[in-house]
């Protein structure tokens, strides 16, 4: 079975774009996002300085962005079945992807994604990545240095978000500690922390504003925080607003797909982050990330390959 992977934010670059920027089909993703961001995206992120293009609500849209214009490109090609989920703000698209929003809902509900969380956060915040050091080892990094775990990912990766400032303390204890790395992200708000906790009911009510279909037959839709599957969307809703002030188990989710017999992967975008956290977990599965491929013409071929 395939499995289709929607991205984080984090990976925003100049070439996000490459595979699809000419593709038909993803022209009207490109066009919601376009309203939204002032530009079209595609050149946004060619004529945008780095920094600018990291901010949080700019980031999240693009990622978004990114993950739909490629499922827009490749959805002719794709089984009747397939499974889909997203890490963090990539669960947006994943939910748009199952059928439960359109492309310029998944977009709008992005965006206030984005101003909810940071008129939570009253202190500007942070994600940082450390690998290489063991669960415990950084959970009590985290207790001392004014952290928490966000994101547990396979293979001793931790992502954890904190205060901007605790940044350079808690990089260097990790460091000190015996991280392989701690570094920084390109994600300027502590997501899935509980320093976010009072976006999460405004954000719960405006996912329920949005009167959100079920899933479409033959989508199988997985909360990419925990791996479980979304049967009926009025209770998962509940799940995505806690979301953003609460830690994701994408190891789990990992687990997941495998027991719903997945063999196949394609992440999506933005970047090509999943797809080796996907390889490196599991060997058995054939993963690939659409950033791989130099043009949609080769991730097109690819895709026709795995369904002979």
């Amino acid at each position: 079975m395939l499995a289709l992977l929607c991205g984080g934010q984090g990976l925003v670059s100049p070439h996000m774009f490459d595979v699809t920027t000419d593709a038909p089909a993803a022209a009207p993703v490109f066009a919601s996002a376009s309203h939204l961001l002032g530009q079209d995206p595609r050149q946004l992120v060619r004529n945008m300085a780095a920094e600018a293009l990291s901010s949080n609500r700019r980031n999240q849209i693009l990622s978004v962005t990114a993950a739909l214009a490629t499922y827009a490109a490749i959805a002719d090609m794709l089984p009747e079945n397939f499974i889909v989920t997203g890490y963090s703000v990539g669960e947006m698209a994943a939910w748009s992807i199952a059928g439960i929003w359109s492309v310029e809902q998944a977009l709008n509900l992005t965006c206030r994604r984005a101003c909810i969380m940071d008129e939570a956060g009253l202190t500007p915040g942070r994600l940082v990545y450390v690998r290489g050091l063991t669960r415990s080892a950084v959970e009590m990094l985290a207790a001392r240095n004014g952290a928490e775990i966000a994101i547990i990912n396979p293979g001793d990766l931790f992502v954890l978000g904190m205060a901007e400032d605790n940044v350079p303390g808690f990089c260097q204890a990790a460091a000190a500690a015996g991280a392989v790395k701690a570094e920084p992200l390109a994600v300027h708000v502590a997501a899935h922390t509980s320093l976010l906790q009072s976006g999460v009911l405004p954000f719960m009510a405006r996912l329920r504003e949005s009167a959100p279909a079920m899933p479409q037959e033959g989508r199988i839709l997985l909360a990419g925080g925990n791996g479980s599957r979304v049967f009926r969307v009025d209770s998962a809703i509940k799940g995505l607003a806690a979301q953003i002030a609460t830690p994701i188990d994408w190891a789990g989710t990992i687990e997941a797909l495998a027991e719903y017999g997945v063999d196949t992967v394609l992440d999506l975008g933005p970047g090509a982050a999943l797809a080796p956290m996907v390889n490196a977990a599991r060997s058995t599965f054939n993963a690939h990330a659409a950033a791989d491929f130099r043009s949609l013409e080769g991730l097109r071929s690819w895709l026709s390959k795995q369904s002979n």
